[in-house]
């Protein structure tokens, strides 16, 4: 491995079985610095998590194998490293992440972690990394994406990346949503998709998923990394079955967080033809996550995306009323969702670059 420098320890992160358990220490570290480390790069705390948030998401799992590390100078942690590798048939793909402290910068700590990325990579057979990198706003050089939707700036990061060996492939739109005084809204936006998705209906449901909904949610899911936009990305095609759907849904029951899922179902068929997700942790004073939506390519054309997002936004109020603000992610090429988004209100905040690696 790339040496560290003197003092610096690049540590196997020891995940505990419950937060408490005596042998938490190294975990509850590395979120506290993960926490910081996004509060430096965004200027707020809306992506903050309890250890005892993440730590269902840290714990073996058949669809994932995940590596993880903390930096440690001098008895300090100052960073987290991490490489999932996704279980599915030949996957190729690692997803990887270095997250320092701004005062662990500039001393070749981000080097050395990647170059134990890549080690990690090859010895599992996995040609292609990418990870995902927030670029706030400044002024200079740019780096415009291949899409031809969006750009990034030449800034710390992206000199990091470029310099790794990895490109620019897509930009991700984050968004938020000011919750206040949004209902009168929404509900007109509502009844304008309501008009144009005649024969669909609306059907909201808590996790975990009600049994008769699961193989359809399931098959929706599956679809997520093959239908929505992902340029020069690479994605290992998914299989979904309710024992998956049921994993993930155990990562956030486990962790006590809330998601609400509004679907849209063909009133003669029955099947299930859009999703949207929202969710928020233990503190529903928090902002709200809105995760995974999609509509199936073969219902497109009626407004469900609009249908399922105001009326998933219009529930919320009952269940979180004092969130104040929902935070979403979009591919910048992404135009009907984002059409969407911008008619609801969402306005860009930040962006991020998906970069890969190709490795020899």
């Amino acid at each position: 491995m790339t040496s560290l420098p003197p003092g610096v320890e690049l540590r196997r992160l020891h995940v505990p079985t419950r937060i408490d358990d005596p042998d938490a220490a190294d975990f509850g570290e590395m979120v506290r610095v993960r926490n910081l480390v996004y509060r430096e790069i965004s200027g707020h705390d809306d992506h903050a998590m309890t250890p005892a948030e993440l730590l269902p998401s840290y714990q073996p799992r058949r669809e994932m194998e995940r590596f993880s590390w903390i930096v440690v100078d001098d008895g300090t942690v100052v960073g987290r490293v991490g490489l999932d590798l996704p279980q599915e048939e030949d996957a190729r793909t690692g997803f990887w992440l270095i997250e320092l402290r701004r005062s662990a910068w500039g001393r070749g700590i981000g080097r050395a972690a990647f170059a134990e990325i890549e080690r990690v990579a090859r010895a599992h057979e996995r040609p292609v990394l990418q990870s995902w990198a927030e670029h706030p706003a400044a002024e200079g050089d740019r780096i415009d994406a291949p899409t031809g939707f969006g750009s990034v700036p030449r800034d710390h990061a992206a000199r990091f990346l470029l310099a790794s060996g990895c490109t620019l492939e897509q930009i991700v739109r984050v968004s938020a949503l000011d919750l206040a005084g949004i209902r009168p809204h929404l509900r007109e936006l509502l009844a304008e998709a309501e008009a144009q998705a005649a024969g669909y209906r609306i059907i909201q449901w808590t996790l975990p998923t009600p049994e008769e909904f699961v193989d359809a949610f399931a098959s929706m899911k599956a679809r997520m990394v093959t239908d929505a936009p992902s340029a020069g990305l690479v994605f290992d095609e998914e299989a979904w079955d309710a024992a998956r759907l049921r994993r993930y849904e155990a990562d956030y029951l486990d962790a006590g967080r809330h998601m609400l899922v509004t679907a849209a179902q063909n009133v003669d068929s029955g099947e299930l033809a859009a999703f949207n997700e929202l969710v928020i942790g233990t503190d529903r004073s928090r902002a709200t996550s809105q995760e995974d939506t999609l509509v199936v390519a073969a219902h497109r054309g009626h407004r469900l995306g609009m249908l399922v997002k105001c009326a998933g936004l219009l529930a919320w109020h009952d269940i979180a009323p004092d969130s104040p603000r929902v935070i979403t992610y979009n591919a910048e090429e992404n135009r009907p969702m984002l059409s969407i988004n911008e008619a609801i209100g969402f306005a860009p905040i930040s962006y991020e670059g998906a970069w890969k690696k190709v490795l020899a």
